[in-house]
């Protein structure tokens, strides 16, 4: 999808919240140019009506000379306080704006589906916030400022010149319309390399995030080379279009310079010529101030030209910007919402206190029904797909009673991971019906849906800040007694205390100063605090050793205690106790029953459970 207005969309937006500032700087600009043409005008007066006169004077007078270049003084005084002023005021508006830009762009991104992040490269998404919104700081600072006071300029040195003298006037515009067409197409093509260097810069900054945060692998398999030769190639695709881009963008200025010096010999030569011949009464003081003119003519057309090259590039990253701002949300349909409510006079009411007692709300037409949360979860006949061409799922049926316990085994690939997806809807299904409480989840606000689901993941992420910010990310009204006491649930009491700052121990985002165990005992802290019905548990002791297993487990154990539990097992010893168990085949649930059940089938979950058969 084509976007030619990006820039001008960006900046619309980023600009609105300043718009007297940038009244005002428009209104400096104007001044600013008027000033310099004034000024460029008055040389006339000067030459014509003091400097010549003085040189007939048997005792010049130059007192009248003087005043004037006070005057003259003061012209270009003025000029200058409005140029630093609305410099100024640009510094102020484009922080601003920037600011503005990134703050919208990280509150879009946060609506955004996990399917979007799932496809997109995490650096190339960062690189929109540094180096594609960085393009815009020279657009808002520099560029549009200077370009909106060279076309003031030109404009008003172009009623000047023709007021001063029409033949010369033509001459300056013929060398001028050839400086534009000069500009416009060295422009074209360096614009075309802004793009790819842009483009590029982005995938340098996914490949330089993936290969930090697999560091550890590429060392382990000595794949160092490969990855730097790999680099190379981005790199040099980089390096290729920036030194295009540039080496057209810098030969510009020096080409254009020239035109103006010739436009300025021909305007001086023909206009010696016209006074000489006392044509178009031509005076000293009027060439004079046309050859300032001149040069007011031509360096603005200089100026713009350069701009183009920022403004180009700006608009690459516009593009970009807007891509990422043009994703569509996260769809929300939803109308049932996650009540408090406690008991009044023998009769269930809504409250906005935590009670512990939760109930869905759902708007009917007949009125609103309050439906107890319990985390009866069921699926009929659900079929999936992330992508049209290939099924994950194929008619999967299973139902979760409030309290039980359902595990999922088989092979990578199986569709163990995706069932999990489906129930929180970080991805929705093509065909079938998932529902919670009897409810279809498709009718239940996505945040109060998650806001029942506690979620225990094999990888665990940890936030840059102390443990208990950690654990309260949870449940960020949680005090630090509550914390605390979901840390001793977790198992994860007894570590931390003998941490050197405790519960205020801080940690970086990876929390690489802990053990894989300890970071899993804090997410599973986490997930206490938050105190919800339904657990879903993925993989969460395959990474660690079996001494710290059982500690985790332990704390697991406590944690799914009266909650409706989903989880997928790589060790089958922590699923014995399932109420039931799923063995799921491409996509299929070939073999479902409790340990025992499934051990007497003698199926694949019994290959499984005595070593017959891996899962992979």
């Amino acid at each position: 999808m084509k976007r030619k207005n990006s820039l001008m969309r960006i900046l619309k937006e980023a600009i609105a919240s300043h718009k007297i500032l940038s009244a005002l700087v428009l209104l400096l600009i104007i001044f600013s140019a008027f000033a310099s043409v004034y000024g460029s005008l008055f040389m006339q007066k000067l030459v014509d009506d003091y400097i010549t006169p003085l040189s007939t004077q048997t005792n010049p007078d130059f007192t009248p000379l003087l005043k004037a270049l006070f005057q003259l003084m003061g012209i270009f005084l003025t000029g200058v306080l409005a140029t630093w002023l609305y410099r100024f005021f640009c510094v102020t508006i484009s922080v601003g704006a920037l600011k503005t830009i990134r703050d919208d762009l990280f509150e879009h991104m946060e609506t955004l589906p996990i399917k979007y992040f799932d496809t997109h490269a995490h650096g190339d998404i960062m690189s929109v916030y540094t180096n594609d919104i960085d393009t815009l700081r020279q657009v808002l600072s520099e560029s549009i400022p200077m370009a909106l006071s060279s076309f003031i300029t030109i404009l008003s040195v172009s009623i000047s010149m023709i007021v001063l003298n029409l033949p010369m006037a033509c001459v300056t515009f013929f060398i001028g319309f050839c400086m534009i067409y000069v500009s416009k197409k060295v422009s074209m093509k360096s614009g075309k390399y802004f793009k790819m260097q842009q483009n590029s810069l982005g995938k340098v900054n996914g490949y330089i995030e993936e290969m930090m945060e697999g560091s550890k692998v590429i060392k382990v398999f000595n794949h160092e080379k490969i990855s730097i030769e790999d680099f190379n190639t981005l790199n040099e695709e980089l390096s290729h279009a920036s030194s295009n881009a540039n080496k057209y963008a810098n030969v510009l200025m020096p080409i254009l310079g020239n035109m103006g010096y010739i436009s300025l010999v021909f305007n001086a030569l023909f206009g010696t010529i016209l006074a000489m011949n006392h044509i178009a009464g031509l005076t000293l003081g009027t060439i004079a101030a046309f050859v300032q003119l001149n040069r007011s003519f031509n360096g603005p057309i200089g100026q713009i030209s350069m701009q183009l090259n920022a403004i180009v590039m700006a608009q690459a990253g516009a593009e970009r910007i807007c891509r990422l701002k043009d994703e569509v949300c996260e769809v929300n349909e939803g109308r049932v919402t996650l009540v408090n409510m406690k008991q009044f006079n023998g009769e269930w009411i809504e409250c906005h206190e935590n009670t512990g007692h939760w109930f869905w709300k759902h708007p009917r037409k007949d009125g609103v029904a309050y439906v107890e949360l319990k985390g009866d979860v069921r699926f009929e006949d659900v079929n999936f797909s992330y992508t049209p061409k290939k099924t994950i799922l194929h008619h999967i049926n299973l139902f979760a009673k409030p309290g039980q316990k359902i595990a999922f085994v088989g092979a990578t690939g199986a569709g163990k991971t995706t069932i999990t997806n489906l129930i929180n809807r970080f991805y929705d299904i093509q065909s079938g019906s998932i529902t919670y409480d009897g409810i279809d989840v498709k009718l239940i606000k996505k945040e109060d849906l998650r806001r029942s689901l506690g979620i225990v993941l094999q990888d665990v992420n940890l936030f840059t800040g102390t443990i208990m910010d950690n654990i309260r990310y949870g449940n960020l009204e949680a005090s630090d007694e509550e914390c605390i006491a979901a840390a001793k649930l977790a198992n994860a009491h007894d570590f931390i205390k003998h941490l050197e700052h405790g519960y205020q121990t801080q940690i970086d985002g990876s929390g690489e100063s802990l053990s894989q165990g300890q970071r899993q005992l804090i997410s599973i802290a986490r997930a206490a605090v938050a105190n919800p019905p339904v657990l879903i548990l993925d993989e969460a002791t395959s990474s660690i050793d079996t001494r710290t297993e059982k500690i985790v487990q332990d704390g697991m154990d406590k944690l799914m205690h009266g909650r409706t539990v989903f989880v997928i097992a790589h060790r089958l010893s922590t699923i014995q106790n399932a109420n039931a168990i799923m063995v799921l085949d491409q996509g299929r649930i070939i073999e479902r029953g409790n340990h025992e059940d499934l051990l007497e089938q003698k199926g694949i979950y019994y290959q499984l459970y005595t070593g017959a058969f891996e899962m992979e």
